[in-house]
């Protein structure tokens, strides 16, 4: 289960495959890993099936404001395809407001995505061509909330550093056409990859056709049940040195292997019936 898979982040990683992902695995033969190669183990990372978590999602405008969001999330492995619900908590504005993902392995098959909004009381469906919208005022794109086909993206070593005292890899990953920049909302990564258990420590992301990047900080990161989670992530738009926009992630009370997580949750008709 990927989810924000929080994290894409065209590379992308999902929100979901940021915040809920990865068993430790040692990697084998390091340095005679391609950039493809360690992309794939990334999505290949066991990051845990039936999870159930509180989110806290911070909203901070450029003057320092900030709105704080509470949300809980459900988290499924479907063979190889991962589903995951949201539900907005609080505060009332939002609250209710559910988001539902299939994240499809299959390379091709688009992922699907619904929105439920109670004040409408109607579901939208994500298309393809709204993905790289902003999900629900962050700084996350909907198209960060699933991981990548890999197929679509060029990656590239750059070279092998180190962040906090870690070794990672540095690997940008540029979309192999228009279309996907369009889709995804970034027309190129760079993404840092921890050698010794293949989780995101940071990306630099560049909004496609505008002066604006996007930096993603795995800032705290744990081992819950044998899984590693980053379960605090900040994203910050930029335009230059200036900061437009930031959001931060905060996960909490998360556990695995729930008998309440089953297939019958991840359901418009559970979307619509909210907690």
């Amino acid at each position: 289960m990927k989810i924000l898979k929080f994290t894409s982040i065209t590379i992308g990683f999902a929100v979901f495959s940021i915040l809920f992902s990865g068993a430790f695995i040692f990697p084998d033969k390091v340095y005679a890993l391609s950039a493809r190669e360690i992309m794939e183990k990334v999505n290949e990372r066991d990051d845990g099936d039936r999870s159930i978590a509180e989110m806290e999602m911070i909203l901070i405008d450029k003057k320092g404001k900030k709105r704080v969001r509470k949300i809980k999330t459900y988290g499924r492995e479907k063979g190889k395809d991962s589903q995951s619900l949201m539900f907005f908590l609080s505060p009332a504005d939002v609250r209710n407001t559910g988001f539902l993902t299939f994240d499809y392995d299959e390379s091709g098959k688009d992922d699907d995505q619904w929105l439920y909004l109670p004040a409408l009381r109607k579901t939208k469906r994500i298309a393809a061509g709204d993905k790289s919208g902003s999900f629900m005022g962050s700084d996350l794109n909907y198209s960060d909330m699933t991981s990548p086909d890999l197929d679509l993206y060029e990656y590239t070593l750059m070279k092998e550093t180190e962040v906090k005292g870690q070794k990672v890899w540095q690997i940008k990953s540029v979309p192999k056409t228009t279309a996907e920049a369009e889709t995804s909302g970034y027309s190129k990564s760079v993404v840092w990859i921890r050698q010794d258990n293949y989780m995101l420590s940071r990306a630099v992301r560049w909004v496609h056709k505008k002066k604006r990047n996007k930096y993603f900080e795995a800032k705290k990161i744990e081992k819950i049940d044998g899984i590693w989670i980053a379960t605090e992530l900040h994203v910050t738009t930029k335009a230059g040195k200036k900061t437009l926009h930031k959001t931060v992630l905060i996960q909490r009370n998360v556990h695995f292997n729930q008998d309440e997580v089953n297939e019958e949750l991840f359901t418009i008709r559970r979307l619509e019936k909210g907690l």
